[in-house]
């Protein structure tokens, strides 16, 4: 084996090793995150969230047809 061919497979085997070890870390975060109390109380946090959008997606139709009618009524009266 010649020099050079030594130093690429040491530095193949030492790449190698550090992406096992990423690999390995990334494992454990993924598990402990998805388990988390923390990811729990997001993922609750996220629920919440999407309710109240949608409550206030209905509230801004509803209020939208009442300045509606009310521009629809003043039109009607000359108003407008």
């Amino acid at each position: 084996m010649g020099n050079s061919e030594i130093i690429w497979k040491q530095k193949y085997e030492a790449e190698h090793k550090l992406r096992q070890e990423a690999q390995g870390e990334l494992i454990i975060i993924k598990g402990i995150g998805n388990t988390s109390p923390e990811m729990k109380a997001l993922r609750n946090e996220n629920k919440n969230l999407k309710i109240e959008i949608c409550e206030l997606r209905n509230d801004n139709r509803k209020l939208a047809h009442q300045v509606e009618d009310r521009v629809n009524q003043m039109r009607k009266a000359g108003l407008i």
